[in-house]
């Protein structure tokens, strides 16, 4: 397992990669920080690849720019709902929102089950669990805070 800092617009993101692919890119002091990462040690840059292109693909989509995730080999661990829940997240296009209601229709839950995944999503900004919103538009649960929610909106917004 390898893990790094990234230094984001946003405050530090750790980066966390195996040989499956991505596992987690998390806020520094957000909640559900590192989850399942307790015995991973910090790597050189060289060692991990996967980990030198996703900080490329952060700097490009912190530039603005639409950077997919195509790319990026992803390996979010969670229960089988949760990786529903993620993979749909994927599907709402960048600059737009959809409701936990939209999303719970989508894949014939609830909208609290949703919002319960959502919040634990690993793969903060990439996996973008920040595009979800309340049923009246509102900014609502974000591990991250609710100002780098919005902020990472605004972004999508100023660039769309």
């Amino acid at each position: 397992m390898f893990t790094c800092d990234y230094e984001s617009p946003l405050g530090k993101i750790l980066l966390a990669a195996d040989d499956a692919g991505l596992m987690g890119t998390w806020f520094y002091g957000q909640r559900y920080f590192a989850r399942g990462l307790e015995h991973a040690e910090k790597s050189a840059e060289a060692e991990a690849p996967m980990l030198a292109t996703v900080r490329f693909w952060l700097d490009a989509y912190f530039a603005g720019e639409r950077p997919g995730v195509a790319g990026l080999p992803l390996a979010p661990r969670g229960t089988t709902f949760q990786l529903r829940v993620w993979d749909t997240l994927l599907s709402i296009p960048y600059g737009e929102t959809r409701t936990y209601g939209e999303l719970a229709a989508v894949l014939g839950s609830s909208p609290r089950a949703v919002g319960a995944a959502v919040g634990k999503n690993p793969i903060s900004v990439i996996i973008p669990c920040h595009r979800v919103v309340g049923a009246d538009g509102s900014l609502t649960g974000y591990a991250g805070g609710l100002e780098r929610k919005q902020a990472l909106l605004e972004l999508e917004q100023t660039t769309s």
